[in-house]
């Protein structure tokens, strides 16, 4: 699976990025700046809530799967990127450099790694970070890392670099050098179509989110939640806006108010009709760009077709 471009770490070694957390980067100020404030506001908390009642982690997992243009986006293509991976890593040492790049996490893609864009949805901690998520640590002075022939090496000139074009967004990769090679190697004239559905596919989740609140089932589901937490004395707006005015991250899990969220949308029923309504919006997107669902398909067979080549199966 093509990536953006690798995080420089400790010793030289190189951790890739999923597309997704590049993306998400790349639109923090563009696609989602509209949704950063809070208009919501809580009330007199209620005295003693009862406990909340959250949602079941296998209901929850099977929510998440729902959205088609989500699971697109999140279906994890781990062999092509072990594939990437050794292809990358021969091409350096033909070059005369070591490279040790991390291997995504197993889980990548799974259900619980999937956005929860309806506010909170239990009172678990945060995920764990992703591992290749660390800070960046430059390479050690001197050694070849360092250098730039290892940097043209491994990513190529930069006047060479090429660029996919989304809808509203853009993003570049190596024109040449050890990660082109084998990301070519595994999508071959397919590889800035690859890249380029995964952007829009990424702007779709987006925009869906947005459009899911002109649905009048969504809009009747919020209606009942807010009704719910005005029962308990709680004013907001929305769920989103709610959970982003409870600061600092552990009164999302401890405090009444966040207690009486979860209590609410279990009573009305809340994210279970907010994720079918999203399922709609984007399975309607889909339907009206059938050519998206075919690349997409066309180009995961010759991806896993070459990497099953590459990895000798």
């Amino acid at each position: 699976m093509p990536e953006p471009l690798p995080k420089r770490r400790r010793g030289g070694r190189v951790a890739p990025g999923g597309l997704v957390r590049a993306l998400a980067a790349a639109v923090t100020c563009v696609a989602l700046a509209a949704g950063t404030g809070c208009s919501g506001t809580a009330g007199e908390p209620p005295a003693a809530p009862a406990p909340a009642k959250a949602a079941e982690p296998a209901r929850l997992a099977a929510l998440h799967r729902l959205p088609p243009v989500t699971g697109l986006l999140f279906t994890p293509h781990l062999r092509g990127a072990e594939a990437q991976r050794k292809l990358a890593i021969a091409c350096m040492a033909r070059r005369g450099f070591e490279y040790a790049p991390v291997l995504p996490p197993e889980n990548l893609g799974g259900a619980d790694e999937r956005p929860q864009p309806f506010g909170l949805e239990s009172t678990a901690p945060p995920r764990t970070a992703d591992p290749t998520s660390a800070a960046e640590v430059p390479p050690e002075p001197g050694s070849p890392e360092s250098t730039d022939a290892y940097a043209r090496a491994l990513f190529g000139d930069e006047a060479e670099r090429v660029t996919a074009m989304g809808t509203r967004l853009s993003v570049s990769r190596p024109g040449n050098g050890c990660l082109a090679e084998a990301e070519t190697r595994l999508l071959g004239d397919g590889r800035m179509r690859w890249l380029q559905v995964r952007i829009l596919l990424f702007e779709a989740q987006e925009q869906a989110r947005e459009d899911v609140e002109k649905d009048p089932a969504f809009r009747t589901a919020t209606a009942h939640w807010r009704e719910c937490m005005n029962r308990a004395k709680v004013k907001a707006e929305d769920p989103v806006k709610l959970q982003l005015s409870l600061r600092p991250e552990t009164a999302r899990r401890t405090s009444p108010v966040a207690a009486a969220d979860l209590r609410c949308k279990a009573e009305t029923g809340y994210l279970t009709t907010a994720y079918h309504r999203l399922a709609a919006v984007q399975q309607r997107w889909l339907d009206e760009r059938p050519d998206i669902g075919r690349d997409w398909k066309k180009l995961s067979a010759r991806q896993d077709e070459a990497a099953d080549e590459a990895l000798g199966s």
